[in-house]
Order: C-alpha cells, then sequence, then structure tokens
C-alpha cells in the first residue's frame, strides 16, 4: 500500500466514522425549547462538532492502523474474498 492509498483509505474511513458518530447525543431546538423561527424543531442546538470530531479521529487512527496491518501482512488478499473464482490461478497455484 502506497502513501496516497494510505491517506485515502484513512479518509474513507475518517468520513464512515463521522457520519456514524454524528447524530450520538445531539441536543435539538425541538428539545431544548427553543426554536428559532424559520427552522425546523428538529434543528441541532448544541452539536459538539469539535469534539466529536477529534474522536472520529482517534477512532479512525485505530481502525485504519489495524486495516492497514492486514493488508501489508497479506493475512487477507483479494483472492481470498474471490468466492466465485473470477480471478483465475493465482501464480503460486499455477506452477
Amino acid at each position: 500500500m502506497g502513501i496516497a492509498s494510505g491517506i485515502v483509505l484513512f479518509m474513507v474511513i475518517w468520513f464512515m466514522t463521522f457520519l456514524v458518530v454524528l447524530p450520538i447525543r445531539i441536543q435539538t431546538q425541538g428539545e431544548a425549547g427553543e426554536v428559532v423561527p424559520g427552522t425546523h424543531a428538529g434543528s441541532p442546538e448544541k452539536h459538539h462538532l469539535k469534539k466529536k470530531a477529534w474522536i472520529v479521529t482517534g477512532i479512525s487512527a485505530v481502525i485504519w492502523a489495524i486495516i492497514a496491518t492486514i493488508i501489508l501482512t497479506g493475512t487477507i488478499t483479494v483472492r481470498d474474498i474471490d468466492m466465485f473464482d473470477r480471478m483465475g490461478p493465482s501464480s503460486e497455484e499455477a506452477s
């Protein structure tokens, strides 16, 4: 795995994790009892984005390290998940 693919893998993991963490512990304007005119009652009152971004960065770093280790050590390869044998025989099997 090259540097660019490692960065792309981290960013994909980060955004997926962020979208999971984003709705956790959000306080809406309806729950706070102060709905601003022209907005929906479900609009966030307190979203804590900075705190959530740091939490997501830590979680993503751990997940990325695990996945990068699996990829770099070759524990799981693309041929392992080829259930329909569409890739053909590997170079090791052909010898």
